[in-house]
């Protein structure tokens, strides 16, 4: 009997435990929660984030009880101003989604009290398995409300063929690139080499002259009103650097972006974002058209500062709308599920972007890329991500606008500078003309 009481007492303790461990959910697979979400990784029906919905619906959704539904796909600008819309119930609108990628300053202006804290879904041993400054990048009114999934950082990318037979005349290596004054060096040698041709096609001039700042120690050169203070000196120093450059022809401003013009032989580098490699083919054709292999080569952006190096770190992240703990509780399953190390990996690359997580980086190095280009672009971020901080981008109302202003009108002017340049001008007098109308843009 005494015996039969022991087992008892022991099977109602092994219970207690059991259930008493368990985690309470809200889930139920037999009744499923459905969350809507809009993104922006491809407008095509087998997008790479498509294709993980599917995989997700059919396997840890089924057996959770979780649908993610897409409901619209577009850029992310345009997905910023549809949020808004929706959240203020304008007429013609969409509904509000339960899950969209979006910037901080979307966050911002949808109000943090209105989105999930991911924190409050996150143990911190399982946060401490992303990348620090990802996070970071995530937390907006000291909440993180803006998941990374994803993020992508500025490059130099370069075509291998001509810029060996480059180093091979004249001595430079790659290693000159690690710093801008290296890389204005060979920007200038390349062009007298190349008779007269521009060494890189920029991208996102004002980034690098931002990261350039940034690495000295100097992170103050915006006002208030979300533009640059051109009172400071810094900020014109460095800006003369590269209008230097630019009015001499040794960089331009690219056409639109510089894989077009690295592909054409126009430039033999171009500096853009690492989802670029999406579009860069794997030969080069010259305006001659002759051809040949691209064998395209990846190196970090240059730095002002080797001991203090920064890199862009840019991109949306995931956020979820604030209505049912089920939602809540559904929308976290998702997103540790889409940022699983394996998986995020394997999603990144399919996309040119950044995994989020420590344990996807350390996989790089054995991961079976298909094309030697990614496996070099790979490696490349997993330099930066080791060797860099990596800072946010600065987002305010009406930036971009300005800053499209600012990139038209160089591409008119640069043509018309370097052939002034070239008639006997001087070169800082010319880069000044720049910096009168960069103060203009107001």
């Amino acid at each position: 009997m005494k015996r039969f009481s022991c087992l008892f007492i022991i099977i109602l303790f092994v219970i207690f435990i059991v259930v008493g461990c368990s985690p309470d959910t809200l889930l139920d697979p037999n009744d499923p929660v459905i969350l809507t979400m809009w993104h922006v990784y491809g407008e095509q029906a087998n997008s790479p984030m498509n294709e993980l919905v599917d995989e997700f619906n059919s396997t840890l959704g089924r057996d959770r009880g979780i649908i993610i539904n897409v409901t619209h796909i577009s850029n992310a600008y345009q997905i910023g101003q549809q949020l808004k819309a929706a959240q203020k119930g304008i007429l013609g609108a969409s509904n509000m989604p339960d899950l969209f990628f979006c910037h901080n300053n979307n966050a911002q202006e949808l109000g943090t009290q209105n989105l999930v804290d991911w924190n409050n879904y996150f143990s911190q041993d399982e946060l401490a398995h992303y990348v620090d400054d990802f996070l970071e990048d995530g937390i907006v009114d000291g909440k993180l409300v803006v998941f990374p999934v994803s993020k992508s950082t500025q490059l130099l990318f370069i075509n291998g063929t001509q810029f060996e037979r480059f180093l091979a005349d004249t001595g430079f290596t790659y290693d000159d690139l690690a710093t801008w004054d290296g890389f204005f060096r060979v920007a200038a040698a390349y062009y007298d080499w190349s008779g007269g041709k521009s060494f890189c096609a920029m991208d996102y001039l004002m980034r690098a002259i931002e990261l350039c700042m940034e690495a000295k120690g100097h992170n103050d050169y915006m006002t208030s009103e979300g533009w640059y203070d051109f009172d400071d000196a810094v900020l014109k120093g460095t800006w003369m650097e590269f209008a230097t450059s630019l009015v001499q022809g040794h960089i331009v401003i690219s056409d639109l972006y510089a894989n077009t013009q690295v592909m054409t032989g126009e430039t033999v580098a171009g500096f853009g974002s690492s989802a670029a490699i999406l579009y860069y083919n794997d030969t080069v054709t010259y305006s001659d058209n002759t051809s040949e292999p691209m064998n395209l080569e990846v190196a970090p952006m240059p730095q002002s500062n080797l001991d203090n190096a920064i890199a862009t770190q840019a991109g949306v992240g995931l956020c979820a709308y604030k209505t049912t703990e089920q939602k809540g509780e559904a929308a976290a399953v998702f997103a540790r599920w889409l940022t699983e190390s394996d998986r995020n990996l394997q999603f990144v690359t399919d996309t040119g972007y950044m995994p989020v997580t420590d344990g996807a980086f350390d996989e790089i190095e054995s991961y079976p890329f298909e094309e030697a280009s990614y496996k070099t672009l790979y490696v490349t971020l997993k330099k930066v991500r080791d060797t860099s901080t990596l800072v946010e981008e600065p987002i305010y109302d009406g930036y971009y606008e300005k800053i499209a202003i600012l990139y038209e009108k160089l591409r008119v002017l640069q043509h018309d500078l370097e052939e002034r340049c070239l008639a006997g001008e001087l070169p800082e007098v010319l880069a000044e003309e720049t910096w009168l109308f960069f103060e203009s843009i107001s």
